[in-house]
């Protein structure tokens, strides 16, 4: 598929901005930002080690965080007074192995840091958010003081040091790196409950799912490197700039086009839960809450966005497009899917778990419709907002005992000491559901629906369908995010503790839960439910809840700064790779006007503010009328009178719409008779022969044992019955002669 005449006008790349500015070297102090996390991972490990019975860990995560996060600003600081040049800190030699002197034939990959406003922006809201995030944890997780503490801060820790190798490192090797780091404290966190079945289960399955995205990132890698002969950051966009390859060959028209990606695509999939790769991240919703909001709402699962806007230039050598055009589509379905599971479950972390799976999509669909600043601007407000909604959901866990059922709690906000969360659970609910002009999630999620709708369909195939489909997942989103707030912290006031609290009373027996832990604060005596009190959060736990919802509306204001670039997001998007010239933007809107797409006649980015914002009125109020409006308890609601109208298609949505065992019938089980089969006829064949002939050996020493019995007699009798045989053997002979 090739584009029409002009068309080629929208695709201005990030060479005549982002990736093609001057370039100077970064200093060395740069590496202070990985590393203070790493120190604290490895002070952690001595913790456990010597066996500290405090919270020391907690003040070493919080301490090298926080100072971590202020040289992130620092060097923010220094970047944006450098002119916003793409600064590149060698700290070593890290790989160098060369097989020739021709081109491509030397593998280099340093440990430094490519540092362009990518890079920036990724690293002030992971760095900012993991201090916060850690400082709610010192809180949140005080009932494995002595036990886990340390365990769980060294991995947090470790996550930090390997996200920021992931955005920081200006090779796509070192970025590997990163990226199976992240994959591995998801693993070690998720399954930090190691007693608990359902845990484990949970943080094999992220693992392996990951490793089949991972897969596709690691041989999208090699071929980038057998292709441009560099995997340095450098080198390779300044070839993609010239469409040629490492040896100097046009790449227009080659298959290598589309297919780096197409792998590269793989891998941003897999580590941000976009279908049919997307199963692992709710069943991640058994790690701890923190956990959630850090790993799973605010920076690993966005890897994959970090991916594609890195590389690109990569995804826009292809010009039919091919690989952005899966990748909008891809984001879309998984919006709408993840969005209709959402609005059916009543665990309401999972529902903020599949929430970020639709948000994900959101930001997928961005970068396919070619709003690179879109998708940045979402992430960065989404990181904000979501890990306000998980935190705020983990101190309704934290307080009432582990319950997480909509169906048993109802008015919340109302309860001593819970103002606090029901506030700021409100701020992040209204961000999500992109209630107009206050929140920051608005004018984010506004960016990508109105980009969906302007950029022609000859460039990116059905973009008019995609920004259909989005808005009425927005309409979606705001409906489910206000069911979870209308029936938990409104309404009349009702509460029945978690699970926890009979594991406390276990645990008071004698028994020991991990998970089960933090309840024994609230629970008085052994005798069951009546004596259960909700425990309010404390100042650590407050303090953090509070400062996500100032962030969420300070993400407002940089929306407006600097215009001409869609506000400081697009200043920094506009200041790196990711940079690509959205099709409606004043740079192109002059002479290809005509081939833009429109909104019912009108001009998507001017109408869009109003449609959304209707569109979220009407989820917010359906949400209202269904499950607040006349609600006397927290078991039911309007909304149950209507699911026997709708067929079976609300028992479809609790159970995911049957994708899990749609996998297990067709993936699983069928790999497991496979292997099984493997196994026994390994077992009975290959081991068999082997072990054949090593019995073999055996049977005939056996055979021949007897004659070798040291007995003299034996021996004549042996000799004796020997020569006979040979002498009827020579008359046999002689006589056949004759």
């Amino acid at each position: 598929m090739s584009e029409p005449a002009g068309i080629l006008g929208f695709m201005t790349l990030a060479a005549e901005g982002g990736h093609g500015a001057a370039s100077s070297g970064g200093p060395a102090w740069f590496a202070a930002v990985p590393l203070l996390p790493l120190a604290a991972s490895i002070l952690c490990g001595l913790t456990i080690a010597f066996r500290v019975k405090t919270k020391l860990p907690a003040v070493i995560t919080v301490a090298a965080l926080a100072v971590s996060f202020g040289v992130t600003v620092a060097g923010f600081l220094s970047w944006s007074n450098a002119g916003h040049a793409t600064q590149i800190a060698d700290i070593y030699e890290w790989i160098g192995v060369s097989w020739g002197s021709d081109a491509g034939q030397t593998l280099s990959a340093k440990f430094g840091f490519y540092m362009d406003g990518l890079s920036w922006l990724w690293m002030l809201f992971v760095t900012g958010l993991a201090t916060l995030i850690a400082l709610y944890a010192s809180e949140y997780m005080g009932h494995d003081v002595g036990k886990g503490y340390g365990r769980f801060f060294a991995a947090f820790a470790l996550f930090v040091f390997s996200m920021a190798c992931l955005v920081m490192g200006d090779n796509l090797i070192l970025l590997y790196l990163g990226w199976e780091g992240v994959g591995l404290c998801s693993y070690l966190l998720i399954g930090y409950f190691f007693q608990k079945p359902s845990a484990v289960a949970a943080a094999k399955k992220a693992f392996i799912v990951n490793r089949i995205g991972d897969l596709g990132l690691a041989v999208g890698i090699f071929l980038t490197f057998v292709t441009f002969g560099t995997v340095e950051y450098g080198p390779l966009f300044e070839m993609v700039r010239q469409g040629v390859d490492a040896a100097g060959r046009p790449l227009s028209g080659q298959w290598q086009e589309w297919v780096i990606p197409c792998l590269l695509m793989i891998g941003a999939f897999g580590k941000s839960a976009q279908f049919p790769l997307y199963v692992w991240l709710p069943d991640a919703m058994e790690g701890p809450t923190p956990v959630s909001a850090l790993i799973h709402a605010a920076t690993m699962v966005t890897a994959g966005v970090y991916l594609i806007a890195r590389t690109m230039p990569l995804f826009l050598l292809d010009d039919s497009h091919f690989a952005l055009t899966i990748v909008a589509w891809t984001g879309t379905i998984t919006a709408l899917l993840a969005a209709t599971i959402g609005m059916a479950q009543f665990d309401i972390k999972r529902i903020m778990a599949y929430s970020t799976v639709s948000q994900l999509g959101y930001m997928f669909a961005g970068l396919g419709v070619l709003t690179s600043v879109g998708a940045a601007f979402h992430v960065f407000t989404h990181a904000f907002f979501k890990a306000l909604l998980f935190l705020a959901c983990g101190a309704v866990m934290h307080g009432f005992a582990g319950q997480l059922d909509l169906r048993r709690l109802s008015g919340v906000q109302k309860m001593p000491g819970w103002r606090i969360v029901g506030l700021t659970m409100l701020v992040g609910c209204l961000n999500l559901a992109g209630f107009p002009l206050i929140t920051s999630g608005y004018f984010s999620k506004d960016m990508i629906l109105a980009q969906a709708f302007t950029t022609p369909g000859e460039v990116i195939a059905g973009s008019r369908w995609i920004g259909w489909i989005l808005l009425f997942t927005a309409g979606l989103t705001a409906y489910y995010t206000f069911r979870v707030y209308f029936r938990v912290f409104v309404g009349p006031q009702h509460f029945e503790p978690g699970e926890e609290l009979h594991a406390a009373d276990h645990d008071h027996h004698g028994g020991h839960d991990d998970h089960g832990g933090h309840a024994r604060d609230a629970a008085h005596g052994h005798d069951g439910a009546h004596d259960f009190h909700p425990h309010p959060p404390g100042w650590a736990i407050n303090s953090v809840l509070v400062i996500l919802a100032a962030c969420s509306f300070l993400a407002i204001p940089t929306y407006f700064m600097m215009t001409e670039h869609h506000g400081w997001v697009g200043s920094m998007v506009h200041s790196s790779t990711a940079f690509v010239e959205s099709p409606g933007s004043h740079h192109v809107e002059g002479a290809h006007a005509e081939r833009l797409g429109t909104f019912l006649g009108m001009d998507p980015h001017k109408v869009m503010y109003y449609v959304s914002g209707l569109v979220g009125f009407i989820g917010i109020g359906i949400a209202w009328f269904l499950h607040l409006s006349g609600r006397t308890g927290a078991a039911t609601s309007r909304a149950d009178a209507l699911l026997p109208m709708l067929g079976p298609v609300p028992r479809w949505a609790q159970n995911k719409w049957y994708v899990d065992e749609f996998y297990e019938a067709v993936i699983r089980l069928p790999l497991w008779v496979l292997a099984s089969l493997f196994h026994w006829f390994d077992k009975l064949v290959i081991d068999g022969l082997v072990d054949l002939c090593g019995l073999l050996p055996r049977w005939f020493a056996r055979a021949i044992r007897p004659s070798q019995s040291g007995v003299l007699q034996g021996y004549a009798v042996g000799m004796a019955g020997g020569l006979a045989v040979i002498l009827v053997i020579v008359l046999i002979v002689m006589g056949a002669n004759v």
